[in-house]
């Protein structure tokens, strides 16, 4: 049970991060899904941390953000003896 919250304290963390950057560059989900491969229904999710996503959904923000992909990852989280 443990793990399933670090999971999706992850994802929420994630998805915070995911928003800060969109809404630095004032991008809306609509717009932001026109500049990727991604629904803007989906963007909204990932950001409220309620997606789980793949590898490439990282490179496709990544791309509509203009930001390297490792720029999504700039948050804080706890490491494996954190839990």
């Amino acid at each position: 049970m443990q793990n399933k919250n670090y999971k999706e304290s992850f994802l929420i963390k994630f998805g915070h991060n995911f928003g800060k950057i969109r809404q630095s560059k004032n991008l809306s989900f609509r717009s932001l899904s026109q500049k990727c491969d991604l629904d803007y229904a989906d963007l909204n999710k990932i950001e409220k941390g309620k997606r789980n996503i793949t590898l490439t959904t990282i490179f496709e923000l990544a791309t509509g953000l203009d930001v390297h992909p490792r720029e999504l990852f700039d948050f804080h989280f706890p490491d494996q003896d954190e839990k």
